[in-house]
């Protein structure tokens, strides 16, 4: 995880992100790239898993286009960030059914991204129930019942279509997502 493409990726990751903060957490939005990709290093993920795990965001929630990734850091890194990017211009529940179906097709490095994001995002969602209980629902726009849909949905389709300890990883902090009242 120490080569020139995970290093080029991390510059761009703290280049489209700065001064982003998580809306849940107090903490950089950079935290939450940098937990991905340490994730995907912890199960053996190759370097450009790893930079596309950092910079999965990029193209969703910053300036940086995806032509931009792929001139920085190469097609196979921009290949796996496109099916892992929300397409923010449908309503909340078509654009997660859009995504579940884009990871569904998508090669098993890019489902290994989505599913790494996903237990970052839960992680950080269990802490900050702890910090603030159900008030941490008011951070999504759907609420709880839809957050636990689409958590549930995703790890459907994984369980469907892709066999990895990552996902039984990913499925114990579902379960936990799921107990959180």
């Amino acid at each position: 995880m120490n080569g020139p493409l995970v290093e080029k990726a991390i510059a761009l990751a703290l280049r489209a992100h700065e001064g982003q903060m998580r809306k849940e957490a107090p903490t950089p939005y950079i935290v939450h790239p940098v937990r991905v990709a340490l994730l995907l290093a912890r199960y053996g993920f190759s370097d450009e898993v790893i930079a596309a795990g950092l910079v999965h965001d990029v193209v969703e929630d910053t300036p940086v286009s995806l032509d931009d990734v792929r001139r920085e850091l190469g097609d196979a890194v921009a290949d796996l960030v496109a099916p892992v990017t929300h397409d923010d211009t449908l309503p909340w529940e078509e654009k997660k059914r859009a995504y579940i179906e884009a990871v569904r097709v998508a090669p098993e490095d890019a489902k290994a991204i989505a599913t790494a994001d996903k237990i970052a995002n839960a992680e950080s969602l269990i802490a900050a129930h702890a910090r603030e209980g159900n008030a941490v629902w008011n951070y999504f726009n759907a609420g709880r019942e839809k957050k636990v849909w689409f958590e549930e949905s995703m790890l459907a389709m994984l369980h469907e279509s892709w066999q990895h300890p990552i996902v039984d990883a990913y499925a114990q902090m579902v379960a936990q997502v799921e107990a959180l009242d």
